[in-house]
């Protein structure tokens, strides 16, 4: 004799397709509408499809989440990675030197009668205080040049490197207002400190590129140029949060 109809699901059952989209809701009661011994199956089914829903739902969540938490560099690294540039910026992340010409290579050149830590580029911590121990200990003098625009700062760098040699590029408050230029309002310091700050950004994009090492020093200041310094030093403390060093070498 043909199976008795089996009937529809009771409402401890319906509660326990609570879960489920409507499509699985659906899709339950007619698998259980028509399989013999209906009685049998339908609370394995119903387990069955309550848990799955449940596994579901949580890897959705779980998809969502990183989305929902990415922000800043960790999205720009996601994105980065979808475009196969992943390494680079994780490169250039953890990179301390300045970001002009970043993905290229940094010149890696070493001067052998040099101490290990100097390096071509503005000179600063450590490798600042090994080279001037170790100009010390050797007896020799490394030349100091106070310049006045991007012009001067080039030769300077120019000659350190034809003579293999350090040098010393500095700025006094009078050559840093020039290389801001007349036009600008040198009220409470603003064209000095602005005049420096610029020629140093200068030096630190072309210093690695010339391949010389750069002590980049400020020059003379008197009682009534502290204004002049102190803006220089909130500039070096600004530099130092995103680089992990001063601007300048020294002061």
């Amino acid at each position: 004799a043909p199976a008795a109809p089996a009937a529809p699901a009771a409402p401890a059952a319906r509660l326990a397709l609570g879960g489920l989209p409507q499509w699985g809701v659906a899709a339950a009661e007619a698998t259980a509408a028509t399989a013999p011994q209906a009685g049998s199956l339908l609370p394995t089914l119903l387990a069955g499809l309550a848990l799955g829903s449940v596994a579901v739902g949580a890897v959705q969540q779980r998809r969502r989440a990183p989305r929902s938490r990415a922000t800043g560099s960790a999205r720009r690294i996601a994105v980065a990675a979808e475009s196969g540039v992943r390494d680079l910026l994780l490169q250039d992340a953890a990179e301390p030197r300045f970001p002009i010409l970043s993905r290229r290579p940094a010149p890696e050149g070493t001067f052998p009668k040099l101490p290990a830590s100097v390096r071509p580029g503005v000179v600063t911590g450590q490798a600042l205080v090994d080279l001037l121990d170790w100009a010390k200990e050797n007896k020799f003098a490394m030349p100091a040049v106070n310049c006045v625009s991007s012009s001067s700062i080039n030769s300077c760098m120019e000659a350190a490197r034809a003579m293999d040699a350090p040098i010393m590029i500095q700025f006094s408050s009078g050559g840093a207002q020039f290389i801001a230029g007349k036009g600008l309002d040198n009220k409470e310091f603003h064209a000095c400190v602005a005049g420096a700050v610029s020629g140093a950004y200068h030096v630190r994009a072309l210093a690695e590129q010339y391949g010389v090492p750069v002590i980049l020093h400020t020059d003379h200041c008197a009682k009534d140029l502290l204004p002049w310094f102190d803006g220089l030093l909130e500039a070096n403390e600004r530099f130092f949060k995103k680089y992990g060093e001063p601007l300048f070498s020294s002061h």
